[in-house]
């Protein structure tokens, strides 16, 4: 389906790179160090490919939506007043998801380089960046997507390669010292990112091309390696103990960054990569929410609906005492984030069948009909020749 505004899936591809990556590269690191020590790589790799196989309910959904917008499609199927529950339903947590996310960045950066800069400053002059980008279309959203990731990624590879000479990757060993066990309950860590992918359902007429279950696996592969890469840095870097105590590890890394002797502190590139990770990350959520709400194509109402929810949520959140919000955010939020994608996937998944099967019964009745108006006809034809 190709509609003007279009984007293409490499656009897809990147724009994961952004809004799930600075999930699994930064914020769910202390949780998966928690959970299962050294052995989260193995957390890891496991969650990906328990969603590998998930995957293949979104590409069936997608194949049986026929790239239509999602919140038409369920119209057809199931009716007005139930399309408005799971639509709103969905927008409500995908804004909670957004205020955790702006909630926990602008705790960063008030802890670590504006300690005298009230939080409501910092929290209004975001707002009003993110909502100008969801605003500005997913069009825009993309654009804009390309410039940045291009920076985040060369800096990314930049600290990896100038802390080798601080890695001992022999703190990776002994590998499952405490059992199986932490590793399985550490996969809903990394899987509670990588389910973020439903979202694309939602963008889905948007894309110019149908996505296969190839595009869908490329871009978990890179997700994967977007998250054990600062993951195991952090352990060859501190030790699993260490590691684990450490609010940011993936901020942390860039403290140890230094070229030769004289070139060292250069962690402000870290404050690049993480705003600007915040900044598409937030703005491509409230274009969702905007897009399923059917006001994506009204700047007035996208920022007369979404800034004043939007605005008391976050307000809300920063009613919780720091170690409260870290709290909620670890043991609960990220979580529910899981369940709540998993429930959505296998509700749209149910949908499609059951659509598929009414129209299959539709099919043959009208097979079975025109059947017998032709049996009648070639009756009424010999009748008349008799």
């Amino acid at each position: 389906m190709r509609n003007e505004g279009s984007i293409s899936i490499l656009h897809v591809v990147f724009l994961t790179m952004t809004f799930i990556g600075l999930k699994n590269h930064v914020t769910i690191i202390p949780s998966i160090l928690q959970t299962a020590g050294r052995d989260g790589w193995a957390s890891v790799l496991l969650g990906a490919l328990g969603i590998f196989i998930w995957v293949f309910l979104l590409v069936y959904v997608h194949n049986n939506s026929n790239q239509e917008p999602i919140k038409d499609w369920l119209k057809q199927r199931i009716g007005k007043v139930s399309t408005a529950i799971v639509l709103y339903g969905t927008a409500f947590y995908l804004l909670l998801l957004a205020a955790f996310t702006m909630r926990e960045t602008l705790l960063w950066v008030s802890t670590t380089f504006l300690h005298n800069t009230p939080f409501i400053i910092l929290l209004i002059i975001f707002i009003l960046l993110v909502m100008f980008l969801a605003a500005s279309g997913l069009q825009t959203i993309v654009i804009v997507n390309v410039f940045v990731l291009t920076g985040v990624v060369i800096l990314g590879f930049f600290v990896a390669f100038v802390n080798l000479q601080v890695k001992d990757y022999g703190l990776l060993r002994p590998f499952f010292e405490h059992g199986f066990q932490p590793v399985l309950m550490g996969t809903i860590y990394p899987s509670s990112g990588f389910v973020e992918l439903l979202m694309l359902l939602f963008i889905q007429h948007k894309i110019q091309k149908r996505m296969r279950w190839y595009h869908f696996a490329l871009i978990l592969v890179i997700l994967t390696g977007l998250t054990i890469g600062p993951l195991v840095g952090a352990i060859t870097e501190f030790g699993p103990t260490e590691a684990a105590k450490q609010r940011y590890p993936a901020y942390e890394e860039w403290g140890l960054a230094r070229i030769g002797r004289f070139i060292e502190h250069i962690d402000f590139f870290s404050i690049y990569q993480w705003l600007t990770g915040t900044f598409l990350r937030v703005g491509f959520i409230l274009f969702v929410c905007a897009d399923i709400l059917n006001i994506s194509s009204d700047k007035k109402q996208v920022w007369s609906l979404l800034a004043p929810p939007f605005l008391f949520i976050c307000l809300s959140l920063t009613l919780f005492r720091e170690n409260v919000f870290i709290a909620i955010n670890e043991r609960y939020f990220l979580i529910s984030t899981f369940f709540f994608f998993i429930i959505l996937s296998l509700f749209l998944t149910i949908v499609a069948l059951t659509s598929r099967k009414s129209v299959t019964k539709d099919k043959d009745k009208n097979d079975q009909k025109s059947g017998e108006e032709q049996s009648n006809q070639v009756k009424t034809t010999q009748n008349t020749t008799q």
